[in-house]
């Protein structure tokens, strides 16, 4: 570790943070409480004690909680590192013990041995935390919308008929006020894509792409952090769980490749409709899919390669500005 550096491990909770400060292998534990106005006096007033040292802070992804440390710190000269729950969780070996103020010290001591392997966590703009939000209510209505369905259908094995009836209407009028309430989240999320300069071009451009709907664009444009943290295709595809990797050691073991059970699940569903979607749609990737099945291959590992198919041109639109042609990437 520099001496001329400070880690800090932030464990995040809905009230209240424990912030580990490590400098030259000794630590100093606070406790603040999980809004903007402490969490931008607090560590203004350690930069201006701190002068000259370097800062990184490093925390889990904890969703909503996040929020108060984004706008507080954005302002502020200092490193952000966000991590996946289980990068921290398989870097620490075996652990005994598990309070808050011991994970922040943990924390902090991740991010000081491994920060040169790191990226620094490109805050998102408020645009993008609202379209986040709106996005995890539109799935909870979604899941509850599912959940009134399946019970409806259940119904049909009740032999009281007049009790059938009543669940039965009660369900139903569930079911169309969830919709409403769908319909009004997605009403607000266009109206955010539509009212921003640089989120109306980007979506555009994904959605010009053949088999690619409005939920995986907003949801795209929410994990690549309008592709500011993500635009790689291969890494966008490692992170929605697509890309095979290879499973060999000595000479006992030698498994066929698969994708990583570690990926984005919603993305990665996502996609895999918006594949089923255009296979179904006269296209060069109905071509390619038909021509895969009938040489032979496995009908889950061309759909796997038609989920990579549309990452790869979803990026290129990005990168190139313009709304896809089949001429901007073969097929």
């Amino acid at each position: 570790m520099k001496e001329k550096e400070m880690n800090v491990g932030i464990d995040v909770s809905k009230a209240s943070l424990d912030v580990c400060l490590l400098v030259a292998n000794q630590s100093r534990l606070f406790k603040i409480k999980n809004n903007v106005k402490s969490i931008k006096s607090f560590f203004t007033k350690i930069l201006k004690q701190n002068k000259g040292l370097e800062v990184s802070i490093c925390m889990e992804s904890t969703g909503y909680y996040n929020w108060p440390c984004y706008e507080a710190l954005e302002s502020l000269e200092m490193k952000l590192f966000v991590v996946n729950p289980l990068h921290l969780k398989r870097s620490m070996g075996l652990t005994r013990g598990k309070t808050d103020p011991i994970d922040a010290s943990r924390i902090a001591k991740f991010i000081a041995l491994n920060k040169q392997d790191l990226k620094p966590t490109l805050i998102p703009r408020k645009q993008i935390r609202v379209v986040q939000a709106l996005l995890a209510q539109r799935n909870r209505l979604i899941e509850t919308k599912k959940k009134f369905s399946v019970s409806t259908n259940e119904l049909t094995f009740i032999a009281d008929k007049e009790l059938y009836k009543t669940i039965k209407k009660s369900s139903e009028k569930m079911i169309k006020e969830i919709e409403i309430q769908i319909a009004v989240v997605e009403k607000e999320l266009n109206m955010i894509i539509q009212e921003d300069v640089e989120l109306k071009q980007q979506y555009a451009f994904i959605t010009s792409v053949q088999g690619v709907g409005k939920v995986l664009a907003w949801t795209i444009l929410v994990k690549t952090n309008e592709f500011k943290s993500i635009n790689d295709p291969r890494k966008l595809a490692c992170y929605a769980g697509v890309v095979p990797f290879e499973y060999k050691s000595g000479t006992s073991i030698h498994k066929k490749p698969r994708v990583s059970f570690m990926a984005d699940k919603t993305l990665k569903k996502l996609l895999h409709l918006s594949a089923m979607r255009v296979i179904q749609l006269k296209g060069d990737l109905q071509t390619y899919y038909q021509r895969k099945v009938n040489e032979g291959k496995n009908k889950m590992l061309v759909l796997n390669a038609v989920r990579n198919k549309l990452i790869a041109r979803i990026c290129a639109t990005v990168k190139n500005q313009r709304n896809y042609e089949v001429s901007l990437l073969l097929s």
